[in-house]
């Protein structure tokens, strides 16, 4: 009886260690294989400043725009501000291909009929964005959309390029900076806006 014990306890040891060690493994994350090392570089944004048009700005506008532009962000979401070519004191960049902030540009002007076209005014029909207390036109052109306050003492437009998804939410980056430094206005202001 002796013997069967003994036979018995040199067969079960070495099993119990084994499923031990089969069961220690699986439960031992596997890593999976080790990436390579890789530096990931940050996108390249030229040094050469974003050409942009400066024009002259009457006392007031210029104050609102100075305002404006003195509270823009150095950076939005992963888009770095970069120099512009004319007017710091109105416009601004980010990232490559940019996108551009321009204050003090021309007033949209809401068309007077559905039936007027071509005459660069703001259709009627258009869907206007309220976002974040900013109600913005939004015109799509051939490589980008512009989006200009429709609402505000001073106009401001952004454009989006379209390589930029979503391009209402990169506009609407701005809108607590232009709700902050650009007061609104009631009069001449579409009813979409309200």
């Amino acid at each position: 009886m002796r013997s069967a014990a003994l036979w018995a306890t040199v067969v079960a040891v070495p099993v119990a260690v084994l499923v031990g060690l089969v069961i220690f493994f699986q439960m031992v994350p596997d890593d999976g294989p080790v990436p390579a090392a890789t530096a990931t570089r940050p996108a390249v944004v030229p040094s050469t400043p974003v050409q942009m048009a400066a024009p002259k700005l009457a006392a007031r506008p210029a104050q609102v725009c100075l305002a404006v532009t003195s509270q823009l962000p150095e950076k939005v979401r992963d888009l770095v501000a970069r120099r512009v070519s004319a007017g710091p004191e109105q416009n601004a960049a980010y990232g490559e291909p940019a996108i551009t902030v321009a204050c003090g540009v021309a007033q949209p002007r809401t068309c007077k009929s559905l039936d007027e076209t071509g005459s660069g005014c703001v259709p009627l029909d258009s869907e206007l964005l309220n976002m974040n207390r900013v109600c913005w036109y939004a015109e799509q052109q051939a490589d980008a959309t512009a989006f200009t306050t429709m609402d505000r003492e001073v106009p401001v437009r952004v454009t989006v390029p379209r390589q930029y998804e979503q391009s209402a939410q990169w506009a609407n980056e701005f809108s607590d900076v232009v709700v902050k430094t650009d007061k609104s206005i009631s009069e001449g202001v579409p009813s979409g806006c309200v």
